[in-house]
């Protein structure tokens, strides 16, 4: 893996671990060799994995649409820096640069941006790794409730190995790194949907 995408929240929670841990995520991709692709932002923990990485000497692309330039947000240390017009270009551009999708804690834009990779991976738009940092605990009920979906049948039994979820960076990496394809929802007859 050259890049990996990294979702995560623009707020900066008043728990000083969630900024600490960006930050390190941000330090320990770039010592690693691995780049950093995110939402642009300079504030919360979008900026401080930017700033993590930064620091280290790595490789920080950051995709930011024009409203959120407009309001002052964007990075402008970021090795590059790519403005875009809306939202569903911006996911595009994620899926294009990186060869896989790192998930640190976040709100309701990091489920999107979650969800959207698991989707897309489930039916063949890519081919890539989606890993969950599941650092605190903070994603207990999400692991859990995707679980849920697959035993309800919601999600296929070949697809629930999709999304690989581990407390610790290192773990997970080296997951998503040995991370197999599966064969996706494009690829299966009607009769095995």
């Amino acid at each position: 893996m050259k890049r990996l995408a990294v979702y995560c929240g623009s707020a900066s929670p008043a728990d000083p671990r969630y900024e600490e841990l960006a930050m390190d995520v941000g330090k320990a991709l770039a010592q690693r060799g691995i780049g950093v692709v995110y939402g642009g932002g300079k504030i919360g923990l979008m900026g401080a994995v930017a700033a993590g990485a930064l620091l280290e000497g790595g490789e920080v692309v950051g995709v930011i649409p024009e409203a959120l330039v407009a309001a002052e947000l964007a990075n402008r240390a970021c090795t590059e820096l790519h403005v875009v017009s809306t939202m569903h270009e911006r996911k595009k551009a994620f899926t294009d640069l990186s060869d896989g999708f790192l998930t640190l804690p976040g709100g309701v834009g990091t489920m999107d941006e979650l969800w959207e990779a698991l989707s897309w991976a489930q039916l063949g738009y890519h081919a890539k790794p989606v890993g969950l940092l599941n650092a605190y605990g903070f994603y207990d009920g999400l692991i859990e409730f995707y679980h849920r979906m697959g035993e309800s049948g919601f999600v296929r039994a070949e697809h629930r190995g999709i999304l690989l979820h581990h407390p610790s960076l290192d773990p997970l990496v080296a997951s998503m790194e040995g991370y197999v394809p599966h064969r996706p929802i494009f690829r299966m007859s009607a009769e095995e949907l």
